[in-house]
């Protein structure tokens, strides 16, 4: 099947000494780009039986071999390939994508490199900064990260500097011919990267904006003399390196979920079984949450920790305690190395467990009193300070039972940022990029601000794409953009941004409640208040003999029960709202079918008591005031500008 490794189990297969007709036969794929490929595989074998020499190398960086590659091919390192290149004068060039077709000359700045002779990007003379972006298009790395880019991008061109792109997501607006002086369609690779600072020569260059993948590149960047605008490569390390962390923490005396480190299965099942179960298991420098995941049990750490570690790399995994129905709070802030203004406080709809990506927030926070608001905030300043940021800070904290507990610190611009900009009418990565060109916070007159009403961020989830997806939300982010909704009531704004997200939540029906064991504390306080909105309740075995003596609650079966069963209820339209949450273990078990047939028929759905809690209180918002009131978001600046 198609996926984003497929080339690569193409060229092991070739490697195993399959042929291009079995794969062609197996993949359909044109013999002529199968033999492209058998080529560079060719290549390789000379490269690993002769190695890099003054002979080959030229030809080898045409065929596309990187330096990193190169250097794992003949047990060298990297910069000692890229040395040998240059003492060569083996460098790449920088040819224009013809965006006209060859009708006319084309002015559009938009460059690729390749190992010819000629090259096209002709350095001016003007001050020029580079910024880098995401990368390629994946959930939780991608368009999220596009708005913060092409404002950095605009802000460089209105303080008299060319701003020159690099990034390789043809999909993003920071890619558009109107956005940047300058596009470079490359990898966000040390090669690549330095390639275009030595080709263009600027002032300096803005990591901060682009997420994770260019953040990874400062300690090597700097290394090679490339000034970073922003936050330095030791800040950033200090913040992602797990044990210097907690040492900075336990230093500031804040507070850290019970966690430690591992390179080794065996070592990270002893640290889950000295720190307790259900733990949060996650490689180092990832985004989006790959490879995250709760682990409940012993049986479950092992294959998961193997997995984490697959993806970490020569980094050590991660192991937290796990804080179970925790309040989480995302901060993000603004510093310019000696004040920190907070940009905005979001507070999760969800419990913990949820990536931040994928649950709704509120913002300003719903249920937070002004004494936890305001040590938020003097946390934030604090680790800003600690950590000498200069530019966009996020932290992610967690409270349960009144302790603030840190979860993590992203020293860069978080993906909440575009959330968090149009719902204070603030555009914060204008005000950040004029911070990384020299100005202060004063001198700008930037101060907090606090919307007089409420900004709700809901997420829009791909599953009708993906058949055998689970629609259950976890640690690993599943969303691929994001909608809000703003009203002077919680509840309202939080059914608008429902409504937006593509589900309208209905106000009167048939509702199926399922929870799973760790939920059911709340199961009767869903289920009535449900009833009292006028709802009937339909639960199978387990969930209903704990609500039976309620009034308008009816048994379903299972689908392993007979029929008719709660999957022929969906069919038939006889459901209009489903609250079904996981027992923690994905299978496709009668749950998965549930859930998977709500969404294919459009229902709204909840899964997460949390989500459900809101939802419900939407409903009854919405029952109450009869009609939504909607206006431009521009009213709602105004009339908080004035309150």
């Amino acid at each position: 099947h198609p996926n984003s490794k497929r080339l690569f189990y193409i060229a092991k297969a070739m490697r195993m000494g399959m042929s291009i007709d079995e794969i062609y036969k197996y993949s359909f794929i044109d013999k002529w780009f199968l033999a492209n490929i058998k080529q560079i595989l060719d290549m390789e074998n000379q490269i690993k039986l002769n190695g890099v020499n003054i002979e080959n190398i030229k030809k080898i960086k045409q065929y596309g071999f990187s330096d990193k590659y190169l250097a794992k091919l003949t047990g060298k390192k990297e910069e000692d390939i890229r040395s040998f290149a240059r003492n060569l004068n083996v460098k790449n060039v920088y040819k224009m994508v013809d965006t006209c077709a060859a009708e006319f000359e084309s002015h559009t700045s938009y460059l690729y490199s390749t190992y010819e002779d000629e090259n096209e990007s002709k350095r001016s003379n003007s001050k020029k900064i580079v910024i880098l972006g995401s990368g390629p298009n994946r959930i939780g790395q991608g368009i999220e990260f596009d708005y913060t880019c092409v404002h950095a991008s605009l802000t460089l061109k209105e303080e008299g500097y060319e701003s020159i792109m690099i990034n390789c997501n043809p999909e993003t607006v920071s890619t558009d011919y109107d956005i940047s002086d300058k596009l470079y369609f490359e990898p966000l690779t040390f090669e690549d990267v330095m390639n275009v600072i030595e080709n263009e020569n600027p002032e300096g260059i803005i990591l901060q904006f682009g997420g994770q993948t260019p953040l990874k590149l400062a300690k090597d960047l700097q290394k090679n003399n490339v000034k970073i605008l922003g936050t330095d490569s030791s800040s950033i390390d200090l913040a992602e390196d797990r044990e210097l962390f907690k040492q900075l923490i336990n230093k500031l005396g804040l507070k850290q979920p019970n966690s430690a480190t591992s390179t080794t299965i065996e070592q990270a099942i002893n640290i889950a079984n000295n720190i307790g179960y259900p733990v949060l298991v996650r490689p180092s420098y990832v985004l989006g949450g790959r490879a995250m995941t709760i682990v409940y049990d012993q049986s479950h750490m092992e294959k998961y920790s193997k997995e984490a570690i697959k993806v970490s790399g020569e980094h050590p995994i991660l192991i937290d305690k796990f804080l179970e129905d925790a309040i989480e709070i995302d901060v993000d802030a603004l510093s310019d190395g000696t004040d920190t203004v907070i940009c905005g406080i979001m507070e999760h709809i969800e419990a913990a467990g949820v990536h931040s990506g994928d649950s709704a927030c509120s913002l300003p926070p719903r249920t937070l009193s002004k004494q936890t608001i305001d040590e938020l905030k003097n946390q934030t300043i604090i680790i800003s300070k600690e950590l000498n940021i200069k530019g966009f800070i996020n932290i992610q904290f967690a409270i349960k039972d009144k302790i603030i507990y840190i979860l993590e610190v992203n020293p860069r611009a978080s993906r909440t940022i575009p959330f968090v900009s149009k719902a204070t009418g603030i555009a914060w990565p204008k005000i950040a990029t004029k911070v990384l060109l020299g100005r202060t916070l004063k001198e700008l007159n930037i101060k907090e601000v606090i919307p007089q009403y409420y900004a709700v961020k809901e997420v829009v989830l791909p599953f009708a794409k993906f058949p055998d997806v689970d629609v259950v939300l976890g640690p690993e982010m599943k969303s691929t953009g994001e909608v809000m909704g703003i009203d002077k009531d919680f509840s309202l704004a939080y059914y608008k941004a429902f409504y937006a997200s593509g589900s309208v939540l209905p106000t009167k029906g048939n509702v199926f409640l399922s929870l799973a064991d760790k939920d059911k504390l709340y199961v009767s306080e869903i289920a009535q208040k449900l009833i009292n909105l006028g709802f009937k309740v339909f639960a199978t075995q387990r969930t209903y003999n704990m609500i039976k003596n309620l009034q308008n609650v009816f048994y379903v079966k299972k689908v392993s029960e007979g029929r008719p069963n709660i999957l022929d209820l969906i069919i038939n339209d006889e459901i209009d709202f489903v609250i079904n949450t996981p027992s923690g273990k994905v299978s496709f078990s009668d749950s998965f079918h549930i859930r998977r047939l709500s969404l294919l028929k459009n229902i709204p759905y909840c899964t997460t008591v949390w989500g459900a809690l809101a939802s419900i209180e939407a409903i009854t918002a919405k029952i109450n005031s009869h009609t939504i009131d909607v206006k431009a978001i521009q009213d709602y600046y105004k009339e908080s500008n004035n309150g």
